[in-house]
């Protein structure tokens, strides 16, 4: 989705795949042409990394090595595309990972044999996940999420246009499922969310969550930053660095941070270090 990688259920695979990969597989492939290697050579790479893979999963490293020796000159940018054109064509999957290193598997050995592929169904499926995450949204919200066009946006929610609600959110159209409005948490609920974090990520316009004042603590140039959230509401920013094994915090601004939200931040703070199993220090903003 957005050309970014996503993990996913094994079970979605069947649906999701081929709703994303068939645009990506385009533009990687037009890209290679633009860098030099014909359609016939990008068939001939395909070909080559199929045999290799008749071996199990291997490294992208080593699967660069065999084109190379099949006689495929590759440089950084052609090395990366054939590598997400196997992916994106159906042919393999980035798999189990050795050490740091995600290794490329033939997809049918990881997820078993695909099934039959119905994309208006694919789309409308997509569209009760996204509604039922996210909703109250809009449609806009949908295709910016989804990196889909409106057309496509609207065929997934008219499909499921039964199960929607019609609701007015100041002064926009926006839908939610029928039945479906989960009950509201409890109040001054304190989150540290991580950059890219998928509730920013749900929607076009995150004015809701930011206000004007933290527009650019979120998000900037395509960038969703680290942010701190009470009750889905950004309060300040922070960032994550490791050094030798030792995680550390910075706020961005700590003067900004209400002295009421400390005892919830130090809480995320230590499940943060829960989750990653090392200790974490707070550094000078």
């Amino acid at each position: 989705m957005r050309k970014t990688i996503h993990m996913i259920a094994t079970e979605d695979a069947g649906w999701l795949l081929p709703l994303f990969e068939p645009p990506i597989e385009k533009w990687s492939r037009r890209r290679l042409e633009q860098l030099g290697m014909p359609h016939g050579t990008q068939e001939k790479a395909l070909r080559t990394i199929a045999t290799a893979l008749d071996d199990g999963p291997m490294t992208r490293p080593a699967a660069a090595a065999h084109l190379t020796d099949a006689g495929i000159a590759l440089n950084a940018q052609t090395r990366l595309h054939v590598v997400l054109l196997a992916v994106t064509s159906g042919l393999a999957l980035l798999g189990p990972d050795r050490g740091a290193q995600p290794m490329l598997v033939r997809r049918e050995d990881w997820i078993g044999e695909a099934p039959p592929f119905d994309r208006d169904r694919a789309l409308a499926e997509l569209a009760r996940r996204y509604v039922r995450a996210f909703g109250p949204a809009s449609e806009r919200d949908f295709a910016y999420w989804s990196g889909f066009a409106l057309r496509d946006v609207r065929a997934g929610l008219d499909a499921i246009s039964a199960e929607l609600e019609e609701i007015r959110v100041g002064e926009e159209a926006m839908v939610v499922l029928r039945r479906g409005r989960p009950r509201l948490p409890r109040r001054d609920q304190v989150r540290m969310l991580g950059g890219f974090d998928t509730y920013l990520l749900g929607y076009k316009d995150r004015g809701f969550a930011t206000g004007d004042e933290h527009r650019r603590t979120a998000s900037d140039g395509g960038w969703i930053y680290p942010v701190i959230v009470r009750d889905g509401v950004v309060e300040a920013g922070w960032r994550l660095s490791r050094k030798r094994g030792a995680l550390e915090i910075t706020f961005n601004d700590p003067a900004s941070i209400p002295p009421a939200l400390r005892t919830a931040i130090d809480a995320e703070i230590a499940d943060i270090a829960r989750f990653e199993g090392a200790s974490v220090t707070l550094a000078d903003g």
